[in-house]
């Protein structure tokens, strides 16, 4: 896929057979901790993030001199590289190349972020998303800090963290942005 800079891209994949893909929490901090080496070296924006036990979902802006592919391709390698010496085992661990889809419209964008920090919602692992440790939906309502958000964006659609908040918690806002992503 050509990126383009200065532009969003939702990239998603899932384990290969619809397995796991972490098995301890220390696999999803170690994968966030590449996220964070690799988004320096690769000019990469991780504007929002979210890891489940069989998939993984991201929005990545790629900045001037930046390459998301590179960024993908050595994140994801060492990830793979690493569960396998880890567990003892070989082979690929993800379903194929990510999926990516541009994210070209204000719907889409406003749309695909509460998606991706609903989805431990969505899928019954917690009540909330601020419960789910491995997003970073609580960069985006203020209450964590770290270097993988986009505040720009956030606040380029929010006037602070709570209004996103607020925003999340809209009830219909799930059916939403399943709706919004099936289209």
């Amino acid at each position: 896929m050509q990126y383009e800079t200065d532009s969003y891209y939702h990239v998603y994949n899932r384990g290969a057979h619809s397995q796991s893909i972490f098995f301890q929490d220390e696999n999803y901090n170690y994968l966030v901790s590449l996220f964070k080496k690799n988004a320096e070296r690769y000019n990469t924006i991780v504007a929002a993030y979210c890891l489940m036990p069989n998939h993984y979902h991201l929005v990545l802006k790629e900045k001037h001199d930046g390459s998301i592919g590179s960024f993908l391709r050595t994140t994801f390698n060492t990830y793979t590289q690493a569960i396998n010496n880890r567990f003892g085992t070989s082979g690929t661990l993800f379903q194929g190349q990510a999926k990516t889809k541009e994210i070209a419209t204000e719907a889409y964008c406003l749309g695909v972020i509460p998606y991706i920090h609903l989805n431990p919602v969505t899928a019954k692992l917690v009540s909330s998303p601020a419960a789910w440790e491995f997003s970073n939906y609580l960069e985006w309502i203020g209450k964590r800090k770290s270097i993988l958000i986009d505040s720009e964006l956030r606040d380029s659609y929010f006037s602070s963290p709570q209004e996103y908040e607020i925003y999340v918690r809209d009830n219909n806002l799930i059916k939403k942005a399943k709706n919004l992503l099936a289209s």
